[in-house]
């Protein structure tokens, strides 16, 4: 076995490791907690970390290192460019900025990022969750609605729990007709909102993180001007995996479309194609106000520190200079590369018609001008994500298995994140392991192999 799946399933056994019994001597308080672990382990799909690897030698087609900006290094070089040039600066931000933490530079990042995309201002949080969250929370007010696509990210779930709105209504994923069917329902049964009295926010993502397919924004906007002409349907729509990825010099899914009029909120994180850390609202200076105002977790919380907003501003800059724009398009090729190789693969028909994969991103794939990085593998039977994972790590192929609950039941998957720095011999390798592990499971259902068990799986549980 090689050291990195050693390493990995090592930690995997011991996080599905049952321990109700090892904590009776424990307070109940402890017991309790372990006792409600346990019946994730028992399913297998507790959640616990993994080791990183080998950057050099593990294929990685699981990090945010979307333009490789972190692991090339780039961004930490600008990153330490960019504190050299300010000697004198402080480490803390020393309050939240509606109190002392409201310095100079932040203001002045702010309004070069808010520039960079087209919006009137911008305000930079410690995370995208939290920018979500602060969103969610502080802009609706009471008896307003808020729509949102069936599949967006946790952190808007969060802020939903918050929020003062009065609705919080769910559509079917990426259907402007559903979106039409949910807004029309909302204003047959409340008059408020087709007087314009309340407002809708409606919430989406332009790639979805574990999906990897693309909103189409266009549509759904011109959906929220025909059922509410009076502009009180508005978007907020996070560009958390399209920043550096899509758009002229990677702006986004909202630039490329010249939407920038019609969205009211965006967001944005650093975390990912930026390489370094934090969330940016792109925003008009009422929506501005009203996170001041009424989000919580901006008003409570120590505002971000000078080297946090100094690693955005770099990562932003290469962005303006055009300096990611070919690993933008390496991205690109990367995904046709692997679409092409793998439909080519002689097995790969005999895999997706038995159903032991399926990749809904397929469809109508060389006909799509923008490529999304995130494209899912799935695996529609009990723990077969899981027995694909260990065929990739065992091959020092690195993409990580979702189950529930991070996904609903029965639509596991591999999720496999495309980056700049992935070479075609990687993405050879990745096909080969993917189609020899489909062809193994095809034969033991098929019953020619006596194992029940492929034989990455059956590996790496013996050591």
């Amino acid at each position: 076995m090689k050291m990195y799946a050693h390493a990995v399933m090592k930690e995997i056994l011991e996080d599905f490791r049952v321990r109700g019994s090892s904590v009776d001597s424990q307070p109940a308080f402890y017991r309790n907690i372990e006792r409600a672990l346990d019946t994730r382990r028992k399913a297998q799909y507790v959640i616990g970390l993994k080791p990183q690897g080998d950057k050099e030698r593990i294929a990685d087609f699981t990090t945010c290192d979307s333009l490789s900006l972190s692991r090339s290094g780039r961004v930490r070089e600008a990153f330490l460019a960019e504190l050299a040039s300010h000697p004198g600066f402080d480490l803390g931000a020393s309050g939240s900025r509606v109190q002392y933490g409201n310095y100079d530079y932040i203001n002045e990042v702010e309004q070069e990022i808010a520039d960079f995309h087209g919006a009137e201002t911008a305000y930079i949080t410690q995370s995208g969750f939290a920018a979500n969250v602060a969103v969610l929370s502080g802009v609706p007010l009471p008896g307003d609605a808020i729509i949102y696509d069936e599949l967006v990210h946790a952190s808007m779930h969060e802020g939903l729990h918050l929020s003062l709105a009065a609705h919080k209504l769910s559509f079917r994923h990426n259907d402007p007709d559903a979106l039409r069917e949910v807004l029309m329902e909302l204003k047959s049964a409340y008059p408020a909102f087709v007087e314009g009295n309340k407002s809708v926010l409606i919430c989406v993502e332009t790639i979805y993180s574990m999906d990897g397919d693309i909103c189409p924004l266009q549509e759904l906007v011109q959906v929220a001007k025909e059922e509410f002409p009076l502009g009180n349907a508005q978007f907020v729509v996070d560009e958390a995996h399209s920043l550096g990825v899509i758009g002229d010099k990677g702006r986004g899914l909202v630039s490329l479309l010249e939407l920038e009029k019609d969205i009211a909120i965006r967001i944005h994180v650093a975390g990912k194609a930026l390489g370094s850390v934090g969330g940016m609202v792109l925003c008009n200076k009422t929506i501005r106000y009203a996170l001041l105002n009424n989000s919580r977790c901006i008003i409570y919380s120590c505002a971000p520190s000078f080297p946090m907003v100094a690693s955005i501003r770099v990562g932003y800059q290469l962005l303006m200079r055009g300096e990611t724009s070919e690993a933008q398009q390496k991205i690109q090729d990367n995904v046709n590369y692997f679409y092409d190789t793998i439909t080519a693969n002689s097995f790969w028909d005999v895999a997706n018609d038995s159903g032991i994969l399926s990749v809904p991103l397929f469809e109508d794939w060389a006909l799509r001008d923008v490529q999304s990085h995130i494209i899912p593998l799935r695996t529609p039977q009990t723990f077969h994500e899981q027995y694909l994972f260990h065929a990739l790590i065992s091959n020092d192929l690195n993409a990580y298995p979702m189950a529930f609950p991070v996904v609903p039941k029965g639509e596991s998957r591999i999720r496999l994140v495309f980056h700049a720095h992935n070479t075609y011999e990687q993405i050879d390798r990745l096909v080969a392991t993917i189609c020899n592990w489909a062809r193994e499971m095809h034969e033991i259902n098929e019953g020619v192999r006596e194992n029940a068990l492929p034989s990455a799986t059956r590996l790496l549980y013996e050591k």
